[in-house]
C-alpha cells in the first residue's frame, strides 16, 4: 500500500498494533469516528469500544479498548488506551461480572448524584456489552 494511515494502538502493556491501513473507526466520547490517510489534525478522548481497522482488501479486525486518547497527526493515527486487546481476546464474562457490580452500586446509591453517576456507568456497559454481542454475532474474530 503506497498511501494508507499509519495507525498505532498502546496499551500501558504492550504494543497492540503497528501497522498502515486504509481506514480506521474509534469510539471517542463524543461518538464514533472514521480516520483516513490525510485526515486534519486532532486529539480526543475515547470511551470504552471497539476500533474497527480496515485493511487494504477490504477486510476488518476489531480491537476493544476501556478509554484513553486518540491523537490523529499528519504521520497517522495514535491510541494510547487503558486497556485495549484484539476482540479475539475479548472477556465477555469479565463484563458481565462489570454489569452485576455496577448494577448492585446503583441499587446501594442513595443522594441523586450518585444515583445518576451509577445509572450512566450501567448504560455505559450495556451499550457496550451488546456492541460486543453484535460483533460476537457478525463472526468478526
Amino acid at each position: 500500500m503506497a498511501e494508507g494511515l499509519k495507525i498505532e494502538i498502546v496499551s500501558p502493556e504492550r504494543l497492540v498494533l503497528s501497522e498502515t491501513v486504509v481506514s480506521v473507526t474509534v469510539p471517542g466520547t463524543e461518538g464514533y469516528f472514521t480516520v483516513m490517510h490525510d485526515h486534519a489534525p486532532f486529539m480526543t478522548t475515547l470511551k470504552p469500544g471497539f476500533i474497527t481497522v480496515t485493511k487494504d482488501a477490504g477486510t476488518a479486525d476489531i480491537y476493544f479498548v476501556k478509554g484513553g486518547f486518540a491523537d490523529v497527526s499528519p504521520t497517522g493515527l495514535t491510541i494510547l488506551a487503558e486497556q485495549s486487546v484484539p476482540f479475539t481476546e475479548f472477556d465477555h464474562a469479565d463484563l458481565q461480572t462489570q454489569i452485576q457490580a455496577a448494577q448492585d452500586e446503583l441499587t446501594r446509591a442513595e443522594s441523586p448524584e450518585d444515583k445518576s453517576y451509577a445509572q450512566e456507568v450501567v448504560s455505559g456497559l450495556l451499550n457496550l456489552a451488546v456492541e460486543a454481542q453484535q460483533l460476537n454475532g457478525a463472526h468478526v474474530h
